[in-house]
């Protein structure tokens, strides 16, 4: 590992941080309805899905750090109102960042130790546990955006894509003519 690993984790919840910004604006435009229609997603719906994220980062990062909070099932739900989930995820993405904010490469390497929801003991680096962190984020945003462009329209939902947040946090440019 290196300063280049530490500052891909840096970007990385910065990206996570934006996009869901962006994604709770979209879910903020559905009516209360649609936020709680169940559509099929691996949780069902766009407030289930956003449960889940907030859930899964709350026992990934217990697991990581030894505090907060870490609910007992993948499918809890935390909070009952999209304005309450959107103040716990802006809670809960601020510590993440806070925490990449301390990493260095000893912390990287570290293995961590931990339990599944089952009572599996595991081993794995750091690293690898951050990686499954973002990615895991990805790929239930992905079934987010999708559930509410179905309600709202592609117009209407905005880009989740990693390029649009470095373009827009100074990390791309276009090239002059």
């Amino acid at each position: 590992m290196n300063d280049l690993a530490v500052g891909r984790y840096r970007q990385f919840a910065g990206y996570n941080a934006w996009a869901n910004r962006r994604l709770y604006a979209a879910a903020a435009a559905l009516s209360d309805e649609q936020y709680r229609a169940e559509r099929g997603a691996f949780f069902g719906s766009v407030h289930g899905t956003l449960n889940h994220l907030l859930v899964t980062d709350r026992i990934w990062m217990r697991r990581i750090t030894g505090s907060g909070e870490a609910p007992d099932r993948l499918d809890a739900i935390l909070f009952d109102t999209l304005p309450e989930l959107a103040t716990a995820r802006h809670v809960e993405d601020e510590r993440i960042s806070a925490f990449v904010d301390t990493l260095s490469d000893c912390v990287l390497m570290a293995d961590l130790h931990y339990a599944n929801m089952s009572g599996k003991p595991f081993v794995q680096p750091v690293a690898g546990v951050l990686d499954h962190l973002f990615n895991h984020q990805t790929h239930h945003r992905g079934q987010a955006h999708c559930l509410i462009s179905g309600f709202l329209g592609n117009a209407a939902t905005p880009s989740l894509d990693l390029l649009m947040f470095q373009r827009e946090a100074g990390l791309a440019h276009a090239e002059p003519s």
